[in-house]
């Protein structure tokens, strides 16, 4: 049995994802191969790790949702973090994983799309998310000066990730980042022009897929329990199978499930 969360990542060509379940903690040797995966009804919080009847956002319980930083809303909208202030749900975890420098970034798929990570994310969000490449855009103190960053440039880009698209590998392959990253730093206002950021590297990200769906189909753990098939690929923090199946492994993070290859 495990409790799953998230897959780790190495950058290479292709990408290596890890995991205390796969064969030799390796993801990738899974590719080819039938996998069954079973979850048993439990399920437990990725904070306090006890166990719960129900999830709240991503894997929490109540107690935890409403009281951990890990679930406060500026995770999700990073303009509301106070950490830069001294305060916080946890002062001393803001501190650590907030009041450090940040990376507002551009990033390629089917539109550019900009986003917020933690400098030490880099490239593991991109990662995460499915992007084809991404390129800094600006370096700021904090979480919230980057999140004040984001919200101007919203108003330009998209900030949400078409899972389908995603898994489908649409990707504008027109896209250059550098053009659009100048384009955008050349016409902000004076305030963020500080944080603009002289790194124009353009960071490549190939993923260990074999095939893709043409019409992604999830799979919810919560309702079918048992699953069975080849997996095809791995993109984002998604598993790919044959015949058009995908299993978001964040999505069930603590659940408890059994492997079977």
């Amino acid at each position: 049995m495990t409790v799953l969360k998230k897959m780790s990542t190495t950058l290479s060509e292709p990408i290596e994802y890890c995991a205390e379940w796969a064969p030799d903690n390796s993801v990738n040797k899974l590719i080819g191969k039938k996998f069954q995966i079973q979850f048993t009804g439990n399920l437990f919080c990725q904070v306090c790790t006890k166990k719960t009847k129900k999830f709240f956002g991503e894997g929490f319980c109540y107690s935890c949702f409403i009281s951990s930083s890990q679930a406060s809303p500026c995770i999700l909208r990073p303009e509301l973090c106070k950490a830069h202030l001294g305060e916080g749900r946890d002062s001393i975890w803001e501190e650590n994983h907030h009041n450090q420098p940040h990376i507002v970034y551009l990033a390629q798929s089917d539109c550019v799309k900009v986003g917020v990570t933690r400098s030490t994310q880099v490239p593991t969000r991109w990662i995460d998310q499915g992007a084809r490449s991404a390129i800094f855009f600006a370096e700021t103190p904090n979480r919230f000066e980057a999140g004040v960053l984001e919200v101007t440039l919203k108003s330009f880009f998209s900030d949400k990730t078409n899972y389908k698209k995603m898994l489908q590998n649409e990707i504008d392959e027109s896209i250059d980042l550098v053009e659009e990253k100048w384009n955008m730093a050349d016409n902000l206002p004076q305030d963020f022009q500080s944080y603009i950021s002289e790194n124009d590297f353009v960071t490549d990200l190939i993923y260990p897929v074999i095939q893709y769906p043409c019409t992604p189909k999830l799979i919810n753990l919560e309702k079918i329990n048992l699953f069975e098939g080849v997996v095809t690929g791995i993109k984002g923090q998604y598993l790919l199978f044959e015949n058009d199946f995908a299993l978001n492994i964040r999505r069930h993070t603590g659940f408890e499930v059994e492997f079977r290859y």
